[in-house]
């Protein structure tokens, strides 16, 4: 079996466990949210090895540096052995800071809190 020199992005970034699914994974390359080189890549763009790739997943600017490809789709445990995540700290800050504000908006006309929203205002009113 041949070892692969390249893949594509799309089929990259879906099987290192990136995006959900492969048509997510292309949708971003289309809205431009992947870059290689710092330049905006299309989902049929070939990757190679030590490639440095970004993802704009908003508020955080993901980067991730190519070690290998994967045969397939790999388990959580084995994408470190296919990518490095070079990601710097003040950008995993931004992630955690979103994620612990808890601030969920709801659409006009949703209708009432539910009862974990109202738990969640009432520990924001309590801070």
């Amino acid at each position: 079996m041949m070892k692969q020199t390249e893949l594509r992005i799309d089929k990259l970034l879906w099987s290192v466990r990136i995006y959900k699914t492969r048509s997510m994974a292309g949708e971003a390359c289309r809205k431009g949210r992947i870059f290689i080189d710092n330049t905006p890549v299309k989902p049929s763009r070939m990757a190679g090895r030590n490639e440095i790739i970004k993802v704009k997943k908003p508020p955080v600017l993901h980067t991730y540096r190519i070690i290998d490809f994967p045969p397939s789709r790999v388990s959580a445990k084995l994408v470190n052995n296919y990518i490095e995540d070079l990601t710097p700290e003040d950008e995993k800050t931004k992630l955690e800071i979103k994620q612990k504000s808890g601030v969920r908006y709801k659409y006009g006309g949703s209708g009432r809190p539910t009862k974990k929203d109202r738990r969640d205002i009432d520990k924001l009113k309590d801070l």
